[in-house]
Formats: C-alpha cells, structure tokens, sequence
C-alpha cells in the first residue's frame, strides 16, 4: 500500500473501503505505516469526518489489532459502561461492584487522567496496594474472585488504538468524533460484552461542550455500536457542574465509599442508578424499570455492593484500612449574599491539576490527596459566611483559595438548576446501521461478508 495514495483520498473526501481501512491499520501494527503517515491521516479524518461504514470498518479494525477477553461457555452476562469524563466522576468505581452483586461480570477496562478529567484508575489507585496492570491471562481469575475489574488497557488490547490515541493527543485531531467512536469501541468489542451504556458528558466541564456535538458523539457510538452485535444506548449527561461534591482522588474514593453506603450525593447516586437500570433492561436481566431500580437500590442499601467492592480491591492486591492519603484542608466561605449561577469548570479542574493532583503529559506523577469538596449546586441560595467548599493542599493555601473563590460566580437573581441528564439515545436494532449524515451504511456483520 502507497500510504500517501490512501492519505490523498481521505484528504479529498474520497470514501475509503473496508479492504483499504483494514489493511492500512493492519499496516500501522506491523510498523509497515510510518507515524508522521498516520499523524496524516488522522488530520484528514479530523477534517473531512468519515461515514458510518468507514466508522464500522475502523473500529472493526482496531479492535481486531489485538486479542480479546477471554469467555467461558455460559459465562453470566458480561457489561459494561464508559464515560467521556469529568470532574468528580467516579460512577464506574460504584457501578462495577453495583452491578457485580447481582450476578453480571463487569470487565473495565479504563485510563488514567490527563488535563482536567480524572483517572479512574489513579482515582483507584488512592487505595494502598491497588494494582491495574494485569495480563490478559490473569483477567478471568478476577472475575471469578470479584464479578468485575478496573484494569488498564493492556499492549495486547486493541494496540492500534493504543498507538494512534498517543498520535492523536499531539496532533490535534483528539476532537474526531470518528476516531474517539473507534477509539472507544474498539476496546469494548475486545472485552467481548454484551451490552454497552455510554455516559456522554456534555458542558464546561466535559470535552463535548455543547449538546448538537455530544449528540453526534453520541448517536455515532450507539450506531457502530450495534452493529457489531454490541447492544449499546448512551445518556447525556449534565457537566457544567462537578458530578457529587468531590474532585480527586482520594476524595472521590471516600464520596464512593459513601455512596457505597447508602449514602453519598443524590446526584452521584441517581446516575449510578439510572445507568444500571439502564444496562439491566438492555440485556433483558429485569423485565422493567421499577425491578431494576428496586434490586439496585437493595444492593446499595444493604451493604451488598460494598461487599462486592471489598472482593474487587482485595483481588486486585488492595486493602482498605480507614487511611486515605488526604492533604491538609482549607474550607473556602461565600463573600457575600445570593444565588450560585455559575461554577467555571475548567478552572476548578486546572486548580485540581496545578496542585498535583492531575497530568498534562501521560506518566506524571501524582498527589492521590490534594483536591477539592463542593458543597453548593448551581441554583442554590447562598448565604455570605456560608462554606462553599473546602481546598485540600500541601503548600500556599492562601494563594490556592484564592484561585479556587474565582471558580465560583453569585448572582442577585436566582438561576436555574440544571438538569442532571439531558437525553437518553438508544442504537438501532443489533446488526443495523441507521443512516447519519451520509448515506446508510451497511453493518458489521455485511462489511465481513463482503
């Protein structure tokens, strides 16, 4: 293959073949493609966008790039669910067990933080002894201990993947909705699931900052999605707001453990809940949405998914004994009287990064303690002298307020609260693609028969 000819083609807006995608990624592998060529490449996909075929046919290909989980012969329903991420996110560190406890495997496999977003596995990681590299080999011991992982990627999962999302962080074409639904998926389709439930984050906060993009990102997963035989639906959901009152993470470990109590913010809690329910009725597991509710809400109530969480930690080599690493705190008071209109989100998370406890490049270090609690909502009534949240530090806590009270915005007159989910997006029948901007494609199952 000519790699300038397939690069010309895209760059023209020429359709590429399932035939020329797989072996351009195939080519990429083997080291046959070179990586100025791929860095290439991808600016022509980020520019001239690719359709729902050309989106199958690559994520197809990145998944095949590697191995796959394996799969016993009438092994429990196995589930998942991923988010495109945000502040004080840690719904998969209570789903996973959550769902675990009522006999589903839950195999994550997830990232660490980078920029404003936050690691689940750094978050994770908070926890003494935790280890998140496992082989391949080793994965289905954990399911059996625990009913469910939170893992890192391994070289063996999806490596094409692994390889163009480097490419890609330094190129500027991270915001392709074509090669984060590869990206994504390709990683889901080699743990071998059988339903999917996208967390989509849309706002200040999010990478998708308004609806029209989330919903393209959205719709363009669900519809790869199902037509790989992967039952996928996805909610949009509120980021202009941290998610729960806790941004880092040994915060965000202590907020879960909370909420693992039967306790924790209410808004933690409902999105937990509503995309359980969600994975439950996809897979046929509840016959309705009040079931799924009622057995989840037990199985949080009762101590039985913090059971389950015990099992994941304990499996995966940790051991929860009361200690997490937390810096000093520092509560920060409202000066003055009125009503929250606005918490400026990227801000607060570079505040959150700037003190240590996040990245800019992959593989820094980190300070699992520092971070920060939010205790007001957008919409709130606000009272000066009133704690608005508190800063956990190490060093100049004078100068960190200060940043952290910019983050906040009091207004005079009330604002609205804001919702928590903003639409609900379902695929199309498993093994169909339904048409996008572009004419309909055909779905997996046609793309390997041709």
């Amino acid at each position: 293959m000519n790699p300038t000819t397939l690069i010309r083609k895209k760059r023209e807006g020429e359709k590429l073949t399932r035939a020329e995608i797989q072996a351009w990624i195939q080519g990429y592998v083997e080291g046959q493609i070179a990586d100025y060529h791929m860095a290439a490449w991808a600016m022509a996909v980020c520019l001239r966008g690719m359709d729902a075929e050309e989106i199958a046919a690559l994520t197809l290909a990145m998944a095949r790039s590697g191995d796959s989980l394996e799969r016993e012969p009438n092994s429990p329903l196995r589930i998942d669910k991923h988010s495109t991420g945000g502040l004080g996110d840690k719904i998969s560190l209570i789903l996973a067990p959550l769902l675990a406890s009522c006999g589903l495997h839950v195999p994550m496999i997830s990232g660490r933080g980078l920029g404003i977003t936050g690691g689940t596995l750094d978050k994770l990681q908070s926890i003494p002894g935790v280890v998140v590299d496992y082989p391949i080999p080793q994965t289905p011991r954990l399911l059996a201990q625990a009913g469910c992982f939170i893992i890192s990627a391994s070289d063996a999962i999806a490596p094409a993947d692994r390889r163009l999302y480097a490419l890609r962080d330094v190129t500027a074409t991270v915001e392709s909705v074509a090669l984060i639904t590869a990206s994504i998926l390709s990683k889901k389709l080699a743990a071998s699931l059988d339903a999917l439930v996208m967390d989509v984050k849309v706002g200040s906060g999010a990478f998708m900052r308004d609806l029209p993009h989330a919903e393209a990102l959205a719709s363009s997963l669900c519809r790869t999605g199902t037509a790989a035989g992967l039952r996928v639906s996805a909610l949009i959901t509120d980021m202009n707001q941290p998610l729960g009152s806790a941004v880092g993470n040994a915060l965000e470990i202590h907020e879960t453990l909370e909420t693992l109590a039967g306790r924790g913010p209410a808004d933690v809690r409902e999105l937990t809940l509503t995309l359980g329910i969600e994975l439950l009725i996809m897979t046929g597991f509840c016959d309705s949405t009040l079931q799924a509710r009622n057995l989840l809400t037990e199985h949080l109530d009762s101590g039985k998914a913090r059971e389950f969480f015990d099992r994941m930690i304990n499996a995966q080599g940790g051991k929860l004994d009361g200690k997490l690493p937390l810096a000093p705190r520092t509560p920060l008071f409202a000066a003055r009287d009125g009503y929250l209109a606005e918490i400026d989100c990227q801000r607060l998370g570079t505040l959150v990064v700037d003190l240590g406890g996040g990245r800019y490049k992959l593989g820094e270090a980190i300070d699992h303690g520092v971070g920060v609690e939010v205790y007001a909502r957008i919409g709130d009534r606000i009272d000066k002298g009133q704690p608005l949240a508190s800063l956990y530090c190490r060093k100049q806590p004078e100068h960190w307020l200060q940043v952290l009270g910019k983050t906040f915005r009091i207004e005079d007159s009330p604002a609205a609260p804001l919702p928590l989910i903003h639409r609900h997006i379902a695929g199309p029948p498993t093994g169909e693609v339904a048409p996008a901007e572009n004419p309909p494609a055909h779905s997996f199952k046609k793309l390997n028969a041709q």
